[in-house]
């Protein structure tokens, strides 16, 4: 959504040419047909690519002499990633990794990472490979002699309407009569519209230099429980509850789920600085050289190809100080794995005189191991 929201603003900039990167194949043909209708002029290219794949990359920016990148090609769900943490740590860290390394390489002007307000104290692992991603921006800068592309890092919170907010999902709840689920009474969430994230995301851009965090001034924090409220009276309903044990929808608290905070931070440090722009800061948030960066990605590539997910959470808590996980492993492989192997282990011994074969063969999970 962040990408889109980007596409179509620009578009309004009237660049010499824009090219749309996405792996998603609808993703990409509707943003296509939707920008086509807002600039008939402008030429758009519509381009199926995994942003891993930096040699890739590094062609494209060659054959389009291209000048910016936004990157915005991130995991960003919080439950999904926790239960699908290779791919959530692969694409959000070595897919940024390509986009830099293939900027630099080929001599793109300036490059803009969407980075996420839970990358700062992360306690999922979403927000443990958002950080990563940083990471890997300030220490190719910090590293590189004679560079020549622009690096900006924005952080922000939520966006409004986005593919990754809570909006649509009560809207639609409320339509249905309820219940609004809410995880947890106190839960907390910057919200910003996602027309504005957009324009801010260029102003910083432009800004960025010497690969800064820039953070996006958000306002104040927003109590999920009143906004619930606030979104079921403008639906012309009351929220039923103790004070009114007769209204319309209820709100059913279902819990903190995995990795997720009852609130999100957006600086690091307590030193924002100010900038030209009112609502954009700037912050210098300490980085690690890239020599052991590299060497510790390598240690982190090898245990993503092996899906090894317990160390894979090490590895992010080695990289990520700050990184404190808050739930247990979900990750359905990782899970589904260890049934099995208790399984295997309380197979019946076949040279038992006391084995029956009939119950062996009728208990579909131990047959399905076999």
């Amino acid at each position: 959504s962040i990408g889109s929201e980007l596409s179509r603003q620009i578009a309004k900039l009237k660049p010499n040419k824009l090219i749309l990167l996405e792996l998603n194949e609808y993703a990409l043909y509707k943003i296509y047909e939707e920008l086509l209708n807002l600039n008939k002029n402008l030429k758009i290219v519509s381009l199926l690519v995994n942003v891993q794949d930096q040699n890739k990359l590094e062609t494209i920016f060659e054959t389009f002499s291209v000048d910016t990148v936004y990157h915005a090609a991130a995991y960003k769900h919080v439950p999904l990633v926790e239960e699908n943490i290779c791919e959530g740590v692969k694409n959000n860290v070595f897919g940024t990794l390509s986009v830099v390394m293939a900027s630099v390489n080929k001599d793109v002007s300036n490059l803009v990472l969407i980075s996420s307000d839970k990358a700062v104290r992360p306690t999922n692992v979403m927000g443990a490979s958002k950080r990563p991603s940083e990471l890997c921006m300030q220490a190719v800068y910090d590293h590189t002699k004679d560079i020549n592309t622009n690096f900006s890092i924005v952080r922000f919170g939520n966006v409004l309407e986005s593919s990754g907010s809570v909006i649509p999902k009560f809207k639609k709840q409320i339509k249905e009569g309820g219940p609004v689920t809410l995880t947890h009474e106190d839960v907390t969430r910057y919200f910003m519209t996602i027309t504005e994230a957009a324009e801010l995301v260029i102003q910083a851009g432009a800004m960025g230099k010497h690969s800064e965090v820039f953070v996006l001034d958000m306002g104040d924090s927003i109590k999920i429980k009143d906004l619930i409220y606030k979104m079921v009276n403008l639906s012309g309903f009351t929220v039923r509850d103790e004070k009114n044990p007769t209204g319309d929808i209820a709100i059913k608290i279902t819990g903190l789920r995995s990795g997720e905070k009852l609130y999100e931070e957006l600086l690091i440090g307590d030193d924002p600085q100010k900038t030209d722009h009112l609502k954009i800061k700037k912050t210098n948030d300490p980085f690690i050289p890239y020599l052991q960066l590299d060497e510790d990605l390598s240690k982190l590539k090898v245990l993503l190809d092996e899906n090894k997910i317990h160390d894979v959470k090490i590895m992010l808590e080695k990289l990520i100080k700050l990184y404190k996980s808050n739930s247990r492993i979900v990750d359905h492989l990782h899970v589904e794995k260890l049934q099995l192997h208790k399984y295997q282990q309380n197979l019946p011994d076949k040279n038992d005189k006391n084995f029956n074969q009939r119950t062996y063969k009728d208990n579909k999970v131990i047959k399905f191991i076999k």
